[in-house]
């Protein structure tokens, strides 16, 4: 009898697991069922290497036996030695001067376009592999969104990297100023698994038109998109200025140990603290994109039929609600409560069928530990008699069908975290007013929606409720929509990004003053007399009776 032993990054830790070959007689042929499907399971098909491009994880094989031949050479893990000299490669490319000019930046930009048109199959197809995200979804709230977003910055590029002209005083004169937006350095975006495409591309595309060299740590729990930006980014873009690097806790912990000039992190809460902790320690400055409980606050005097379907389309068809941006539960009038309610029904069976859990058109959920996740909110004492809608769930599939819940008590833990799923809870109040208090008792959101027709009750949600984003009468466009910067405040991130806020965010604004040598004053200089003190005030109060006054009194 013989094993194979495996090694395996897991939450961070190394964990090594031996599996028994043995015979189904065997008093371990159960356990050897059991351990075999578990090294077949997604979450262990990782893999572990690096080189001059990239990081990665292999898994690693061996026959146990009296006498031990590898079959595989195991790689050598990218450690804090790794990630420091893949930083001071990118530093010395940044620091040559080449990411700064438009040719570099413009050439960049338009291979990763001509990759978005080459490679689409590709894309939708790991992102059908990782979550079973339908292609239609995959290319329209990911794929499209990255082109639209290269595009623009193709399009905008010689402009954003003009100098802004600013004014000048009379104090200056004669002088003229500019704003002139700089590149920071390096920087690091790590990105997150429910949009792993579209988070890892656009602000990869804002770093590189702000003419900065990138590493991109895509995550892990997305591994086929992963791997694919790696091999991507290695075979379309300049790799002495843009690298990828693979893994999990113990590479991103790596990176984060390092120096940078600016780090983007998308994800959760608990997790941007860490990444703001680590960059504090060197002074960096982060843009953090987060999330939280997003409101949805539904009036009764609606067209129901389109608020039932945009929600719908903010939350189900939003990859199945795992979404940072997601509807994450939604307040309404008790009486008005059934009627909603009805609609959600009527047009979900529209959208998924009679039988949700066989449609294709909604993505899974990522993995066995969030399905369990999220089962669990389902099944807590104060909830599991609240579901009026769905509760359905498949383990082997990793499906949960759409699900309402009426009610459910505040303390609950569907309440008090962010649901990043397809759990839509409902709450009910005798008017909409006390919607107010009820988002304001929660962290502030990333986004927030209101669907009614009521002019003033727009104006006062717009003008109280405060979110990262918001949107009146849709769902989750704004994120979409050109010119408007994505961001959270407070718990829900910090920073904002997307099209010229992208560029902003990556760049340094350097003010430049410029001064001639003629017409200097004596007026800033020792010795300070009062006559030059009566000048000054002039000059800086704008009175100019007083300033010719005090020109004819003699100073000059």
């Amino acid at each position: 009898m013989d094993s194979l032993c495996f090694s395996s990054f897991l939450s961070g830790s190394h964990s090594n697991f031996c599996v028994l070959r043995s015979s189904p007689a065997s008093p371990v042929g159960s356990s050897r069922a059991f351990f075999y499907n578990r090294l077949n399971s997604k979450s262990f098909q990782k893999q572990i290497h690096f080189n001059h491009r990239c990081v990665g994880f292999y898994s690693l094989s061996c026959s146990a036996t009296l006498s031990v031949t590898p079959e595989v050479e195991e790689k050598q893990a990218f450690d804090a030695e790794k990630a420091n000299l893949l930083v001071k490669e990118l530093r010395k490319s940044f620091n040559s001067g080449r990411t700064k000019s438009y040719e570099w930046r413009i050439s960049q930009l338009e291979s990763i376009a001509k990759m978005l048109e080459e490679k689409e199959k590709d894309i939708t197809d790991a992102l059908q592999k990782d979550l079973s995200k339908p292609a239609f979804e995959a290319f329209i709230s990911e794929v499209s969104q990255v082109k639209s977003s290269c595009s623009e910055a193709i399009q905008e590029l010689k402009h954003w990297m003009k100098p802004e002209k600013v004014k000048t005083s009379i104090t200056t004169y004669p002088s003229s100023a500019e704003i002139v937006s700089e590149p920071l350095g390096v920087v690091l975006v790590i990105s997150t698994w429910n949009f792993p495409f579209l988070l890892s591309m656009d602000p990869v595309i804002g770093a590189i038109s702000a003419g900065n060299a990138v590493v991109l740590k895509p995550s892990e729990i997305s591994p086929a998109t992963s791997s694919l930006l790696a091999n991507l980014l290695t075979e379309y873009l300049d790799n002495s200025a843009i690298r990828v690097v693979e893994g999990a806790v113990p590479e991103t912990t790596a990176l984060l140990e390092q120096k940078w000039d600016k780090i983007l992190y998308t994800g959760s809460a608990r997790v941007g603290r860490i990444v703001m902790s680590a960059a504090a320690k060197h002074l960096t400055p982060v843009i953090l994109e987060l999330g939280g409980k997003c409101p949805g606050v539904v009036d009764s005097n609606i067209n129901l039929q389109v608020a039932a379907r945009r929600i719908i389309g903010g939350k189900w068809a939003c990859n199945a609600g795992q979404a940072c941006i997601s509807v994450d539960y939604i307040i309404t009038k008790r009486e008005f409560a059934p009627t909603l309610i009805n609609a959600l029904k009527v047009e979900l069976e529209q959208c998924f069928g009679k039988n949700p859990m066989e449609s294709k058109d909604m993505s899974r959920i990522v993995s066995p530990s969030h399905f369990g996740r999220l089962v669990k909110l389902l099944e807590e004492d104060k909830v599991s008699d609240k579901i009026v809608l769905g509760g359905q769930k498949d383990e082997s599939k990793l499906k949960i069908a759409p699900t309402i819940l009426l009610d459910v008590p505040d303390d609950s833990t569907v309440m008090q975290e962010e649901i990043f799923g397809p759990i839509l809870p409902i709450l009910t109040v005798d008017n909409l007013e006390e919607s107010f208090d009820i988002i304001r008792s929660k962290p502030k959101p990333l986004a927030a929606y209101l669907f009614t027709n009521d002019e003033q009750l727009k104006k006062d949600y717009v003008q109280n409720i405060s979110s990262g984003g918001m949107l009146i009468n849709d769902t989750i466009l704004h994120v979409a929509t050109k010119g408007l910067p994505f961001g959270g405040v407070e718990e829900s991130g910090m920073g904002s990004y997307h099209g010229k806020f992208s560029f902003d965010g990556f760049s340094h604004k350097k003010s430049v003053l410029y001064r001639s040598f003629d017409a200097d004053s004596t007026i800033r200089y020792p010795p300070y007399t009062p006559q030059k003190e009566k000048l000054l005030k002039a000059v800086i109060s704008g009175n100019i009776f007083q300033i010719i006054l005090s020109l004819i009194n003699g100073v000059v």
